[in-house]
C-alpha cells in the first residue's frame, strides 16, 4: 500500500515547506479522515516563485524547442514509470476508482508527449510583401511567465494542460494547485524536475485560493494565466486579469445537454451516457446532464438509464471492483440533496438514488429524475455530481432550443442514425466542443474548451500553444 505523503512547495527547485510553517490537513473523501497535510504558501513564498520564475524565463525562453521537447518526453516516461504508485494516492486525496486515476496518470503522459511535438511546431510566416526588397515574416515568442489555477476533480489532467503548453512554448510558470488533492500534482511536477527541467521554470504553491490568485494576477511578472473552476469564480479572475492586460484562459462550468434522436442506437446510448454520467462521481466539467431523448423512445431510455444507474458499485476507491467512488467533500451532500429535493417538489421523478450512502465517507446514490420542468433550480444549476436529467422532446428543433437555453456552453453529447441530423446538430449546438455517437472529447490532439459562460481559449489540439506565445511582426528592407 502506497503511504500518503506530506507535501511541499516546490519553488525555484528545491522541495520545502512554507515560509510560516503553516499547513492544511488532507482528508480522504472515503473515510472523511485525514491523511496528511500540505505545505501553505504566504506573500514571502509566492515572491520567491515570482522571482524564481522571472530570473528562469530568460533562459528557457531561449533554449531550443527540441530541447524542451526531450525533456517533457522524458517527464512523461517517468510519470508512466510511477503511475501505479501515483494512482493510489490521488485516489486516497480525492476519492474515484485507482483504475480511472491510473488511465487520467497515463493520459497525462500523453498530453506531455503532444505538447512536447507541438513545442516544435510553433510556425511564423512568411507574408508577401507589396516590394521586391522588403521581407515581411512574424516570430512566435513566448509570452512570458504563467500563473495556472486549478481545481481537485482531475488533479493531474488540470495542472498538465496548463504546465505542458506554456513549458513547450518556453514560458516559465507558477501552479497553483488544489489543496484538497495535493499530492498528484507534486507527483507530476517531480516527474519534471526528476528529468533535469531547470530550477524556476516549474513552481508550485498551494494555500488560500483568493488571496494567492489576487496576488498573483495583478503581479507585474505574470504575463498570462490559465484558469479552470466554476464560471462566477472565472469571471471574477478574467476581470482581475482584464484590469491588467493580461492573457487569460478560462474553461468554465458547464450544464451539457444530451439530445438522444428516436433514431438513435438506444443500447450504445444508454451504456456510453451511463459510463460517462457517473464518472469521477459526476464531477466533471463536461458531464453528461440534461438529457433529452425524443418521444418515441423516452420511456425506454429512461427505464435501461435508471437500471443502469441502479447497478453502480460505488464505494471506495482502492477497492477491487468500485466503479464510483465518494464526492470530493461534505460540502456536496447538502447541496445534491437540496437540487433534487427542489426538482421532486416541482413534480419531477426520482427514478432512482437521490440519498447519501452510509455515515462514513462522502458517498452519494446514482441519482435520476425523469420529467423535471424547466423551473427547477437542477435544470438551470449545473449539479456537479451523480445526478442526471431525463426530459423528453417532440420535434429536433425544441430540443435545440432547450439545448441552448442556459449561458453555459462547454460540452454537449448527440447521438443519431442521420447524417442530416448530426449536422445540423454540428452547426447549431452552442458549445465549444460536441461529440455525437461516441465519447471523444478531451484527447491531448483535440481542442478542449468552452464558449459563453462557459468561457475562452483552448487547453488542447494544434491551438492550445497560441495562448502561450506572442506573435510579432519584423519587417524591413533591404
Amino acid at each position: 500500500m502506497t503511504i500518503y505523503p506530506d507535501t511541499l512547495l516546490f519553488i525555484d527547485g528545491a522541495w520545502r515547506p512554507g515560509a510560516g510553517g503553516r499547513t492544511i490537513p488532507v482528508v480522504n473523501p472515503a473515510t472523511a479522515q485525514p491523511i496528511g497535510s500540505v505545505a501553505w504558501a504566504d506573500r514571502s513564498d509566492l515572491d520567491q516563485a515570482l522571482a524564481a520564475a522571472d530570473r528562469a524565463f530568460a533562459s528557457w525562453s531561449a533554449a531550443s524547442s527540441y530541447d524542451r521537447a526531450k525533456l517533457m518526453r522524458r517527464a512523461a516516461d517517468l510519470l508512466r514509470e510511477r503511475a501505479d504508485e501515483i494512482s493510489v494516492m490521488m485516489t486516497m486525496e480525492q476519492g474515484k476508482p485507482v483504475s480511472q486515476s491510473r488511465l487520467e496518470t497515463l493520459a497525462g503522459a500523453d498530453i506531455i508527449d503532444w505538447f512536447a511535438g507541438e513545442a516544435q511546431r510553433a510556425y511564423g510566416q512568411v507574408i508577401p510583401s507589396r516590394a521586391p526588397d522588403v521581407l515581411q515574416i512574424t516570430l512566435k515568442k513566448p509570452v512570458g511567465p504563467v500563473a495556472a489555477f486549478t481545481p481537485w476533480n482531475f488533479p493531474i489532467n488540470q495542472v498538465v494542460r496548463k504546465l505542458s503548453a506554456a513549458i513547450a512554448a518556453g514560458c516559465t510558470i507558477i501552479v497553483k494547485a488544489p489543496e484538497e488533492t495535493p499530492a498528484s500534482p507534486a507527483a507530476l511536477i517531480r516527474a519534471f524536475a526528476d528529468a533535469g527541467v531547470p530550477a524556476g521554470v516549474i513552481n508550485l504553491v498551494y494555500g488560500v485560493p483568493a488571496e494567492i490568485s489576487e496576488y498573483l494576477i495583478p503581479h507585474p511578472v505574470i504575463r498570462k494565466i490559465s484558469f479552470t473552476g466554476s464560471t462566477p469564480v472565472g469571471k471574477q479572475l478574467a476581470g482581475l486579469a482584464g484590469a491588467h492586460m493580461k492573457r487569460a484562459t478560462m474553461e468554465l462550468g458547464g450544464h451539457a445537454p444530451v439530445i438522444v434522436a428516436e433514431d438513435a442506437d438506444l443500447d450504445l446510448a444508454v451504456d456510453l451516457m451511463v459510463a460517462s454520467k457517473f464518472r469521477n462521481a459526476g464531477q466533471v466539467c463536461v458531464s453528461p446532464t440534461r438529457f433529452f431523448v425524443q418521444e418515441r423512445i423516452a420511456h425506454a431510455f429512461t427505464d435501461r438509464f435508471t437500471a443502469g444507474a441502479t447497478a453502480i458499485r460505488v464505494g471506495n476507491g482502492l477497492d477491487a471492483g468500485i466503479e464510483m467512488g465518494p464526492l470530493a467533500n461534505d460540502r456536496r451532500i447538502p447541496a445534491l440533496e437540496s437540487l433534487i429535493t427542489d426538482a421532486v417538489e416541482h413534480g419531477a421523478r426520482l427514478t432512482t438514488g437521490g440519498r447519501r450512502i452510509g455515515n462514513e465517507g462522502w458517498f452519494f446514490e446514482p441519482t435520476v429524475l425523469a420529467d423535471v420542468p424547466l423551473s427547477a433550480r437542477i435544470m438551470n444549476e449545473e449539479p456537479f455530481g451523480p445526478v442526471a436529467v431525463i426530459n423528453r422532446f417532440g420535434d429536433l428543433d425544441e430540443a435545440i432550443t432547450e439545448a441552448n437555453r442556459l449561458p453555459y456552453g462547454l460540452a454537449a453529447f448527440a447521438f443519431t442514425r442521420s447524417s442530416a441530423t448530426a449536422t445540423r446538430l454540428g452547426n447549431e449546438i452552442e458549445a465549444g466542443m460536441i461529440s455525437i455517437n461516441h465519447l471523444g472529447l478531451a484527447l491531448p490532439e483535440v481542442p478542449f474548451g468552452g464558449i459563453k459562460d462557459s468561457g475562452y481559449g483552448t487547453e488542447g489540439g494544434s491551438e492550445a500553444l497560441d495562448a502561450y506565445l506572442d506573435t510579432r511582426l519584423v519587417t524591413r528592407k533591404g
